[in-house]
């Protein structure tokens, strides 16, 4: 479990792609890490990459190692990810921490896309086009998770919505670099999930 609060931005050292059964094929990607404390990345524990939830395989000096399944690489962006591009990290939620974000659980529910981007005064307003099967479950004022990080809807109108980023969220992750077209994961927001189940008739 996460929170969305991205701890820092690390960089893609390496992909190697490998082969399964048959024609099947999954990758491992190393990352690079500096700030992130190293007790919070042991073998075996879970990371946040782009709002993806990975496990650590490997660590290294300045970085760990983790594999990403075919099934991750077809519903999120680390499929398209390239060595040197640079991805949002936020080590798991442990007992204690601050709970500045929201319940983030590191599973993609699919990918969203930038529509336009404009300033507003300081901060930069950013429009997304959700899946449609999706787009039912971003509420104005609720939550959404984009690439690791979250954020508050600032408005909804069918399959778009936006979200306005302040100064502190442009520095400290990879949404400065957002441009028409970019397309980034989204997690909904978990209680959104819950609360359509227990409406459903039984």
């Amino acid at each position: 479990m996460f929170t969305g609060i991205v701890q820092e931005i690390g960089a893609i050292l390496r992909i190697e792609a490998r082969k399964g059964s048959g024609a099947a094929e999954d990758r491992r990607i190393d990352v690079s890490f500096a700030n992130i404390a190293r007790e919070r990345l042991n073998l075996g524990d879970s990371v946040c990459v782009d709002g993806v939830c990975l496990t650590v395989a490997a660590l290294g000096a300045s970085g760990f190692s983790a594999d990403v399944s075919g099934e991750t690489l077809r519903v999120t962006t680390l499929g398209a990810r390239t060595v040197g591009e640079s991805v949002n990290l936020e080590p798991a939620l442990r007992a204690g921490d601050s709970l500045g974000g929201h319940w983030v659980s590191g599973h993609v529910d699919g990918i969203a896309e930038v529509l336009s981007t404009s300033q507003d005064a300081r901060s930069l307003r950013v429009d997304f086009s959700a899946p449609k099967a999706l787009a039912r479950y971003i509420a104005r004022k609720g939550s959404v998770t984009l690439d690791g990080v979250s954020l508050t809807v600032n408005e909804v109108d069918g399959v778009k919505f936006s979200v306005n980023l302040i100064p502190h969220t442009l520095e400290v992750t990879t949404l400065g670099r957002l441009a028409p077209g970019t397309r980034v994961n989204l997690e909904i927001d978990l209680l959104a999930r819950y609360v359509e189940r227990l409406s459903e008739k039984q």
